[in-house]
């Protein structure tokens, strides 16, 4: 890795071969505040050069719009790229502010048609069910995208947020590449019952926000320092006093930092990529950011290796933190483990 580069890792037993870092780009045009396009499109080419492949979107993130904001991205570097895209969480017309989730055979096919569209792409390399609607049998949400695969508009396929029965039962009908869920220093309920049925069934895990949407890089310390259209500001973490409890358990990473001459975030996700080791499965964390200098410091992460004695030090962390990760955790896998 004389070149910077990452190295690789598969995703799942039969899935591609990737960088052990992916990119989020949901935050190049949603939820995040406002994005500087050209700086956005600079950071994709420098993940790339990196080593980065794998390239998270969704089709709710803007509307549609971050598929269509990486569209040509994808177009100039098809063969380096790993395409994973989600659906489930519908726009109501009537109220672009909601999001209804759906898993219906019906829906799946409309969702699909529509990423493929916007995407400009013959097959979506990682097809995720991003979250869960339990009034549908998963095993019939999966057969049908078992069918996207067979008559291939999707080479993978994935799923966000579930539970350990719930992956099982879905890989009974076709094989999951991967499971993505939040995961990081101040998120660790998947490692119970997610991590070790992932790990017998040969699934690699997806950690998103492993940097704790940005709050384990100490770059804000409460939600009322965002803008105002920053969806963090609605987030129980970083209000009020559990924000301000929080705050305090960066000293431990930051005691941590100056050992490697790291920065916070670097051994947030340095943390992470240990747990591929660790927990004895594929774990491709997808860091979000829109810079290029960010892109760089993040996947020096992958090279740095914290001690026994660090990560001990590290590990209490995640039981101090005030406040869940969402204002209603009924849709994510802890909220019906």
């Amino acid at each position: 890795m004389t070149d910077g580069r990452i190295t690789t890792a598969r995703l799942g037993d039969n899935g591609p071969e990737v960088g052990v870092q992916g990119l989020g780009c949901m935050g190049m045009s949603f939820g995040y505040g406002p994005a500087d396009a050209d700086a956005s499109r600079a950071t994709l080419e420098r993940a790339l050069e990196l080593g980065v492949t794998l390239y998270d979107t969704a089709d709710a993130y803007g509307a549609g719009e971050n598929e269509r904001f990486l569209s040509p991205f994808f177009k100039a570097h098809r063969d380096e790229v790993v395409i994973a895209t989600k659906f489930a969480l519908s726009i109501p017309a009537d109220d672009p502010t909601r999001r209804v989730i759906r898993n219906d055979p019906p829906y799946i096919r409309q969702a699909v048609e529509a990423s493929l569209k916007r995407l400009d792409v013959d097959a979506i390399d990682l097809y995720y069910m991003h979250r869960r609607d339990v009034n549908v049998p998963i095993e019939e949400s999966v057969g049908t995208m078992a069918d996207l695969v067979r008559e291939g508009k999707v080479k993978h396929l994935g799923l966000s947020e579930v539970t350990a029965d719930e992956l099982r039962a879905a890989h009974a009908v076709h094989p999951i590449a991967a499971v993505q869920s939040e995961w990081s220093l101040f998120s660790r309920d998947i490692e119970t019952h997610v991590v070790p049925a992932a790990r017998d069934l040969g699934v690699a895990l997806v950690p998103y926000s492993p940097l704790g949407r940005g709050f384990l890089t100490g770059s804000f310390a409460r939600a009322e320092e965002l803008s105002s259209d920053d969806f963090r500001r609605q987030q129980p973490r970083f209000t009020g006093d559990n924000a301000t409890a929080n705050a305090t358990l960066l000293e431990l990473i930051r005691t941590v930092a100056k050992a490697h001459d790291a920065s916070l975030g670097q051994i947030a996700l340095a943390w992470v990529q240990q747990q591929a080791t660790i927990r004895d499965l594929p774990v491709i964390p997808i860091p979000g950011t829109r810079k290029p200098s960010r892109a760089e410091e993040n996947t020096a992460a992958t090279r740095i290796i914290l001690t026994d004695e660090q990560l001990d030090l590290l590990d209490g962390i995640a039981a101090q933190v005030a406040g869940n990760r969402y204002a209603d955790m009924t849709f994510t896998s802890a909220g019906r483990e």
